[in-house]
């Protein structure tokens, strides 16, 4: 509770410092910020539905029998590739995160899923090519995707 009082104060500080210094530059980061809120709204909601109809629809046990120790480098190549592939913020894969670990999934899975989903942008490769060249983009992912299975599997040692 102490930490939420703290960051909202600071956040009323910072605040209150951006009003005193421009008003409209405050206001026009509330419209930029409120638009990009109303973008990102939808797949937000989206993937929370979707990942409470996954989690009240899959008993812990069968998260556990696809995820956990019993489904071995199975799920965590699974697991890495869904990563790789998908969109979505991470922010919103946190608290996913910690429903599959809470529902037995092993840590090397959810490790390995939240670093390609972070490092990896296969989604986004398009328009990488386009900004930094093709040569480029492949290095970067290849490299990204191998450095988030090493850290996977460290995590894994360390917190399993």
């Amino acid at each position: 509770m102490t930490t939420i009082i703290t960051i909202y104060t600071f956040l009323a500080i910072c605040l209150g410092l951006s009003i005193w210094k421009s008003r409209t530059k405050t206001a026009q980061a509330f419209k930029i910020g409120a638009k990009a809120l109303s973008i990102m709204a939808p797949s937000l909601l989206a993937i929370v539905g979707m990942v409470g109809l996954i989690l009240g629809t899959l008993q812990p046990e069968t998260i556990s029998l696809l995820l956990g120790a019993e489904a071995g480098f199975t799920a965590a190549g699974a697991a890495a590739i869904l990563g790789a592939i998908t969109l979505i913020p991470a922010l919103v894969s946190f608290p996913l995160a910690g429903s599959l670990l809470n529902s037995g999934a092993t840590v090397t899975t959810v490790a390995v899923f939240i670093t390609t989903l972070v490092m990896v942008g296969t989604v986004t490769a398009p328009l990488e090519i386009k900004a930094l060249g093709k040569k480029f983009t492949l290095l970067r992912n290849s490299l990204s995707f191998i450095a988030a299975i090493v850290i996977a599997i460290i995590m894994g040692v360390i917190l399993g």
